[in-house]
């Protein structure tokens, strides 16, 4: 058997050292000049260390952390070594390739989706790893959603993506356990808007004061669907009509995200007219459907998922919808484009029809519609009260 030189004497003494610690299934070759970890039954990885007396020095240390979290093989050998990297006080995140990865992990999240939700709180959490790294999670999430207004919508979606995201990095060994997020976060939180409903006098004063001209018919004509359909403005662009078994049928094939249930949505619905009626009670018919089926011209609505912020636009140039705006404020309710759908909702109620109705003809759940809209539900209350005094 040949003699080692002097250059490979610490060679059976590192390999003993790691059959001492990981058992004798567990294996150091010399694999081009760097290591190679073979474990019997289990495979081979390779380490990032060179096949010398200083590379086995930072390598045994690595090998014994990484047969701990190997768990007798109850993790992979790679799910190990990631889990071993990330403990380490010198970590480095490739968060480009990280993305990439979670991207591949959430594919019901459109492209609008994942670049407008996910992305910006995404890169808050790359930067916050420039320099000094996080103490935490909470002190993570803290600096990741410090741009968003405490309460907000937009603070609360980031929130939950965030959180997604960390979760899968920790379970992965990406990130450390330390950067789990938090069970509870700090936060001041914002009373749930309340939307103010249009009445049909005040949507009826509204296009009667848009100035004349091709691009205010088209903003017209998608108040006018917006109103008489209960439409959330992203769905004007998927409006389409199909046959059906009584004639032509509007529907939408919008779908969005339930909420509550990964992947979940909304499914396409057929929607149902209710129309807006005149100063006299008389209802007032557009001809919406005929109209669209001709091929009459809605306006751009700016890319995917801005329908609601091209009409916000729109109207905010207009003095009647300030006013209509200033007046919504007064009775402690924000007038938005959703306006014209909350219209929709409390004239169904109104109308006496039955609440798993309207829910459906609005497109979403019953727990969503009452959780939004049961303050549009008949209450009795009043009458009783009446009926006592009189």
């Amino acid at each position: 058997m040949p003699r080692l030189s002097e250059q490979d004497n610490w060679v059976k003494p590192f390999r003993r050292q790691v059959a001492i610690s990981c058992g004798e299934g567990w294996y150091v070759r010399n694999n081009r000049g760097r290591m190679r970890l073979n474990v019997l039954g289990h495979g081979t990885i390779s380490l990032n260390y060179d096949w010398s007396e200083q590379g086995a020095a930072k390598a045994l240390p690595f090998i014994q952390q990484l047969f701990k979290r190997w768990d007798k093989g109850q993790n992979s050998l790679a799910t190990a070594a990631r889990s071993t990297q990330t403990s380490s006080s010198h970590q480095k995140l490739d968060f480009g390739e990280l993305f990439e990865k979670y991207r591949a992990f959430v594919p019901n999240a459109s492209d609008t989706t994942w670049k407008s939700f996910y992305l910006p709180v995404l890169r808050n959490c790359a930067k916050a790893f420039e320099g000094k790294p996080p103490a935490d999670g909470e002190s993570l999430a803290m600096t990741c959603l410090s741009q968003w207004e405490q309460g907000s919508r937009m603070r609360q979606t980031s929130r939950q993506k965030l959180y997604s995201f960390l979760n899968w990095a920790v379970q992965r060994g990406y990130l450390k356990p330390i950067y789990s997020p938090p069970a509870a976060l700090p936060e001041i939180l914002k009373p749930k808007r309340i939307g103010y409903p249009l009445s049909d006098a005040q949507i009826l004063q509204l296009l009667d004061n848009l100035p004349e001209g091709e691009v205010h018919d088209r903003w017209r004509f998608a108040i006018q669907l917006c109103s008489v359909y209960g439409l959330r403005p992203e769905e004007l662009r998927y409006l389409r009509i199909k046959d059906g078994v009584g004639g032509p049928e509007l529907w939408t094939i919008y779908r969005k995200s339930m909420g509550g249930t990964k992947g979940a949505k909304t499914h396409p619905r057929q929607l149902h007219a209710l129309f807006v009626r005149d100063a006299d009670g008389r209802v007032i018919d557009w001809n919406l459907q005929d109209r669209l089926q001709e091929g009459e011209e809605l306006p751009p609505l700016n890319r995917e998922g801005d329908g609601s912020q091209a009409l916000n636009q729109y109207l905010r140039r207009r003095k009647v919808w300030l006013a209509l705006r200033d007046e919504a404020e007064h009775q402690g309710e924000e007038l938005t484009p959703y306006s014209f759908r909350h219209r929709y909702s409390k004239q169904s109620h109104a109308a006496g029809l039955p609440v798993s109705e309207i829910a459906e003809a609005m497109g979403h759940s019953l727990e969503v519609h009452l959780k939004s809209y049961a303050r549009f539900k008949p209450d009795s209350t009043a009458a009783n009260y009446a009926a006592v005094n009189a």
